[in-house]
């Protein structure tokens, strides 16, 4: 700290979120604003240059989540972290049990205050840097399977947060910044690249059949061969998707092992 003052930083891809953690740092007097990310990649570069403290995180963001922030940046992770996230109680136990702060969103001003209350015992340690860091790695370690083909997807609109079980998920399309995950009728848009959704999750249920298309293999009724190695992968409800001839296309591996 610069004397009494807390240097902070707000990552969060929520310009809402970001205004309320705003909102609620300006009452707090030994409090010094000096940086803002809504984006996971920007936020390293941002964190590097204002050298803050004390950094609000969220856990889940396109490009780089939290974590990818946090192991991206290693020894220069600040002396203080507080995460907000929309995680459930099981992995909240994680943090718990680690002794790192968390806001669950969405937080209230007194949950706030405890939080910031946390971090001003944290900064008055010695060496609370490498402390620190220990207990990111511990906390890492423990959740990495947590990440690894979650039961539940985090869709986060308009200030809400609601979750998805991935087993309800048919298929999943490409578009723009988002991906738009399909279940039965309803659609749900996440900010998610393609790449990313893919690697989170089951990579024997949910297959790449083409750049912009993700299909859970559970739904596929037939395949019909079209032209050049092309298939149409007809699903229960009746959906017709296009198998690519591509190499992201992965579902020539599923027809070899039905062979």
């Amino acid at each position: 700290m610069t004397g009494t003052t807390i240097r902070t930083c707000i990552i969060d891809d929520e310009p809402l979120a970001r205004e309320r953690i705003r909102t609620l740092l300006a009452q707090e007097p030994d409090v010094e604003l000096v940086g803002e990310s809504g984006d996971g990649g920007e936020a390293v570069e941002t964190i590097r240059r204002a050298k803050p403290d004390l950094i609000f995180l969220d856990v889940q963001m396109p490009v780089m989540d939290g974590f990818g922030v946090l192991q991206t940046l290693g020894a220069e992770v600040p002396p203080a972290v507080i995460f907000c996230t929309a995680y459930d109680q099981y992995a909240l136990q994680a943090f718990d049990v680690h002794a790192l702060d968390y806001l669950l969103k969405p937080f209230n001003s007194r949950r706030f205050k405890k939080a910031m209350d946390r971090a001003r015992l944290e900064l008055m340690k010695d060496g609370a840097s490498p402390a620190m860091n220990e207990k990111l790695l511990s906390l890492l370690e423990t959740l990495r399977n947590e990440k690894k083909n979650p039961e539940r997807l985090v869709l986060k609109s308009s200030g809400r947060v609601s979750f998805l079980k991935v087993e309800e998920i048919d298929w999943i399309e490409a578009e723009g910044n988002y991906v738009r995950l399909h279940t039965g009728n309803i659609s749900h848009l996440l900010r998610e690249t393609m790449k990313g959704i893919e690697a989170k999750l089951d990579p024997e249920r949910y297959i790449r059949i083409h750049r912009s298309t993700i299909v859970n293999t559970d739904r596929i009724k037939e395949l019909q061969p079209l032209f050049h190695g092309e298939y149409a992968v007809i699903l229960r409800d009746g959906t017709r998707l296009t198998a690519s001839r591509g190499p992201e296309n992965k579902l020539r591996r599923l027809i070899e092992a039905s062979a």
